[in-house]
């Protein structure tokens, strides 16, 4: 796959205060190479459709920054939509350097109406858009979160996610459909029965999976109180999947989980999803292919696991949501005081599960790629802070204050039918992932 390239365009016309408007050029250079390690940059501003047109020649952006460095009638949008059709745009204004009675030095505001107007007639997703100066704060924000979602946006295209068996009755919400996927994320999907990853790890010695117990018992504690046997099916189990995601390029897996792990195998595949959370490895249960994807993007964004569950619990005066799921969250999202902690189902009474309560975090967000009851994607972004709570209740969990109401967050997600499974992520990048939803064309809820 090609390198991510963002490219700078800065479009105008000779007539107006150069001398300012080359200023604002040099400015937005420098800080967009301070935010990407890719930017192609004109040698001058483009003050003609003709140096445009060579300049477009010249490039293959996976973003286009469209400046409107001073104003710029709409034949100029039209060449760079005309050249890049599918390319997500950002158009930026730049604010009016000096209000002194005298000469309009830019006039950048007007160009951006009429290359606002032309995007719209050429496109129906949204385009990103900001207004200010290069050395403002608020546009560098905006710059990077816009520069973050394009990066993920042509990363996607590299993902293959992994459906290991079929979702349970009653969890469809989860399935997802190759050419689905496909064509709406850029994300290769294949699929493979559990039975297997089952049978693979059955045939593997003991002597083959030494290291596997080995390193699953530096992540976490207590694993030694697992039954012996249970132990080193879990080390098996893990082998399979492990060496499974390596051998095929596997960037994301959605698991089935009950009953097949506890019927056909005898311990359950929690703990293993756990430890490939840990490696960087997207891995949700219940075969949730959609809540992996949510997954893996929020990994991509913060570098760091993500925590896949059920909404249980609400309270209206902390303002609170808890979050838990049966045994899978990272061990390096645990609690120093703890630890991750080895257990067993909470149903099923087999071993090994985490067991834990999760680190508290000042930022954070939560996110579901989800669809409409008509068969739309859509993006739920909430944002608040992860609270400093011991386990809620057998499994892992944690709890979210969350910035806007959260008894309204829990109405309204029940009442317009949201999936039950959500991930959280440790940082607050709501930002990056409404704008990735707009490159998408998908509709966003966001609190």
């Amino acid at each position: 796959m090609k390198d991510f390239q963002i490219a700078y365009i800065p479009i105008g016309v000779p007539t107006f205060h150069l001398e300012s408007a080359g200023k604002q050029f040099d400015d937005s250079v420098s800080l967009l190479k301070s935010l990407c390690d890719n930017v192609a940059v004109p040698g001058e501003m483009l003050l003609s459709v003709d140096k445009l047109k060579d300049f477009l020649g010249t490039i293959d952006p996976d973003l286009i920054v469209l400046q409107n460095i001073t104003f710029a009638n709409a034949a100029y949008a039209s060449e760079v939509l005309h050249a890049f059709t599918q390319v997500p745009i950002i158009l930026w204004t730049l604010r009016e350097p000096v209000i002194d009675g005298g000469r309009l030095r830019l006039n950048s505001l007007t160009g951006a109406y009429s290359a606002a107007n032309a995007i719209k007639a050429f496109r129906k997703e949204k385009f990103e858009y900001i207004f200010g100066a290069p050395t403002e704060e608020k546009v560098e924000k905006k710059l990077n979160a816009t520069i973050r979602a394009a990066k993920l946006k042509h990363d996607m295209k590299d993902l293959k996610v992994c459906a290991i068996g079929h979702t349970p009755q009653g969890f469809g919400f989860g399935r997802a459909l190759d050419l689905e996927m496909l064509e709406k994320f850029g994300v290769r999907l294949e699929s493979i029965e559990a039975r297997e990853l089952i049978d693979k790890a059955k045939a593997f010695s003991d002597e083959e999976c030494a290291q596997f117990l080995e390193d699953a018992n530096r992540r976490c504690v207590g694993l030694d109180k697992t039954p012996e046997k249970n132990a080193k099916d879990f080390a098996r189990l893990y082998k399979a999947y492990k060496e499974y995601v390596t051998d095929n390029n596997i960037g994301a897996i959605a698991s089935r989980c009950w009953p097949d792990f506890f019927t056909s195998f005898g311990t359950p595949v929690c703990a293993v999803l756990a430890m490939l959370n840990d490696l960087g490895v997207a891995a949700s249960c219940e075969a949730d292919t959609y809540g992996a994807l949510s997954m893996y993007l929020g990994m991509q964004l913060t570098g760091s696991p993500t925590f896949f569950g059920d909404p249980v619990s609400m309270d209206e005066e902390e303002n609170t949501i808890s979050f838990w799921h049966c045994g899978t969250a990272a061990c390096s999202l645990a609690r120093e005081d703890t630890g991750a902690v080895i257990g067993e189902h909470c149903n099923r009474h087999i071993g090994p599960t985490l067991e834990f309560g999760c680190k508290a975090a000042p930022s954070a967000t939560i996110f579901r790629i989800g669809r409409t009851p008509e068969g739309d994607f859509r993006f739920f972004i909430a944002t608040g802070e992860i609270l400093d709570k011991p386990r809620q209740f057998l499994g892992t969990s944690l709890v979210i204050r969350t910035v806007a109401n959260a008894e309204k967050i829990i109405y309204d997600t029940v009442e317009a039918g949201w999936e039950p499974h959500y991930v959280v992520i440790y940082g607050d990048v709501a930002d990056e992932l409404e704008i990735l939803a707009h490159m998408l064309d998908m509709e966003v809820y966001r609190y």
